[in-house]
């Protein structure tokens, strides 16, 4: 047996109600019925909270992955513009416009291919062990 009940609301929420319960085939009372319950459920509290608790851990190891591959960029660049700046020596005013042509050649190629790399879907990230940060640091040569 069920008790009638009268109640009111706004316009905007009844209009809502009545398009959930045309979509979901149900009938208004049923989706109002619905939301009490789920309202008035006392572990629905708990439930929120594991949804919260469980995209939040999403989040926080989204972030992890984010921060560790930041410092390899941050790492792989670095170390790369040492190595460079150690080894390349100063060139001759008479060769550095035919070493800036040169260079620019041979930074479109690099473009170039990173393009092809990213369309394929490769990283250079990727292809680094997730374990690696936790590895002792290697002393500087």
């Amino acid at each position: 047996m069920r008790d009638r009940m009268n109640v009111y609301f706004p316009p905007e929420l009844l209009k809502q109600i009545s398009e959930l319960a045309d979509r979901k085939k149900l009938s208004r009372s049923a989706i109002v019925e619905a939301a009490v319950a789920s309202f008035l459920s006392p572990d629905g509290a708990d439930r929120r909270e594991a949804a919260f608790t469980r995209r939040l851990d999403r989040l926080s190891r989204q972030m992890q992955r984010l921060e560790r591959d930041v410092g390899l960029t941050a790492e792989t660049l670095a170390l790369f513009i040492r190595f460079w700046l150690t080894i390349t020596p100063p060139l001759p005013n008479e060769v550095q416009a035919v070493a800036q042509a040169k260079g620019r050649e041979r930074f479109e190629g690099f473009v170039e291919a990173l393009g092809r790399r990213l369309q394929k879907g490769q990283s250079f990230l990727r292809e680094i062990p997730e374990d690696i940060r936790h590895q002792e640091p290697a002393e500087d040569a």
